[in-house]
């Protein structure tokens, strides 16, 4: 594993901001992977992440979407989370991207929740509206296809021991 270091930023849609610092696995122009250890237990709809679960971030600029692929040691897939966002910029530092609000959750039997939809503001810019909703169904099409690329995807890049 890389030991250079990169901090996610991310800002919702209301304006507060959260800082994450990250292993950085992977960068090119316009995409990075990062790698994050859940600090504590997290209870996300019925899916249990225990503390210390690992998270591989992957991030586009030119996505309007981004992907957390939570596993456990053996890499074997807990859930897969997407949230739907915009203004991605990554360096080598730094990832930023606004959150969107809405966001997709597929658990390693296929099924796939949409979430939050209910706190999209009601003033909501009808654009952007269509770009999320744009965003949702297509990351709703064929989970397991999605499933089955991240865990492709992981294994190639991290070896755990």
């Amino acid at each position: 594993m890389s030991t250079a270091t990169v901090t996610e930023v991310k800002t919702t849609l209301f304006g507060e901001r959260h800082e994450f610092e990250c292993d950085l696995l992977r960068a090119s122009s316009g995409e990075a992977v990062v790698i994050y250890r859940i600090p504590r237990d997290l209870l996300l709809e019925d899916v249990f992440l225990p503390k210390d679960t690992i998270s591989v971030g992957y991030f586009w600029q030119q996505m309007p979407f981004n992907a957390y692929h939570w596993i456990d040691d053996h890499q074997d897939t807990l859930a897969l989370y997407f949230n739907v966002c915009d203004n991605t910029k990554i360096s080598t530092s730094v990832i930023e991207w606004r959150d969107l609000v809405v966001d997709i959750l597929m658990t390693a039997d296929g099924r796939c929740r949409v979430l939050d939809e209910n706190e999209l503001p009601k003033d909501l810019d009808p654009k952007l509206l269509n770009y999320i909703e744009a965003t949702r169904d297509d990351l709703c099409r064929d989970p397991q296809s999605r499933l089955n690329e991240f865990d492709h995807s992981t294994r190639g890049l991290i070896k755990l021991q």
